[in-house]
Parts: C-alpha cells; structure tokens; sequence
C-alpha cells in the first residue's frame, strides 16, 4: 500500500513493530495505527525475543517498545538499534521516572511516551520519530 502526497509520488506507509506484553495495549495499538494510511503494523512481539526477531527479519522504520516486559527494556533497545539501525524506537510504558527515561535515552530512543497519552499524541510522536519524509 502506498500513500498519495499532494507534491509528490506516492510513499510507501512507514513499517512498525508494536512490543508489549499486554496483548489488549497490542491490539488497541494496531487498531489505532491501522486507521492511519501513513502507518502499517508490520509484526506485534509481546518478549523481549520475539522483538529481537520481528526488528531483525524487518527492519522497520518504527519500533514501539515497552520498557519493562519479558526480556524487555534497554537491552531490546541497543539490541534494536544493532541488528536495524535506522529503525527509530519509541518507548511507550508507564514508567516515567527520570531514571528510566534516561536509561532508555542513552540506549538511542528517540521519543519516550508514557501510557495513557492521547491517540493523537501517540501518532504525532510516531510521526516525529520517522522524521521528514
């Protein structure tokens, strides 16, 4: 699928991997992002491993990561930013304490949310990760 651009040649949507362990988070996420005809939903992982895989066979343009799920957090973070490295993660947790923040940010993620933001502020935050396109 490709997206018209009013200047331009059609684009393909941004490719992205959703990682939680909360398969209802995972599926509201990809109702949320399948709406969007920038955006696709390439693979959905709810470990640490299976987002280690997803990144790999992908290589998607987003990565949406919690913090803390099963072999999750930073080290799926540099994992990520090793085996895909133009993917662009976005932390998407409840935890928001400063040291958590800044453990993620010093692991390369780009744009840290914290659950319970708004749709709209979830996509514009997606929407900022992937850059100018």
């Amino acid at each position: 699928m490709t997206t018209a651009t009013p200047d331009g040649p059609p684009r393909r949507p941004l490719s992205v991997i959703l990682c939680d362990d909360n398969v209802l988070l995972l599926e509201t996420l990809r109702e949320v992002l399948r709406a969007q005809p920038d955006l696709e939903v390439v693979g959905t992982a709810s470990d640490g491993e299976a987002a280690r895989q997803l990144a790999h066979r992908h290589q998607p343009d987003l990565v949406v990561l919690d913090v803390r799920f099963p072999g999750g957090g930073r080290s799926v973070a540099l994992d990520i930013a090793r085996c895909s490295p133009a993917s662009r993660i976005v932390v998407f947790s409840a935890y928001d304490d400063k040291g958590t923040v800044e453990q993620m940010t010093s692991a390369g993620v780009c744009e840290y949310l914290v659950k319970g933001v708004s749709n709209r502020d979830l996509l514009a935050a997606l929407r900022r990760a992937a850059g100018p396109r």
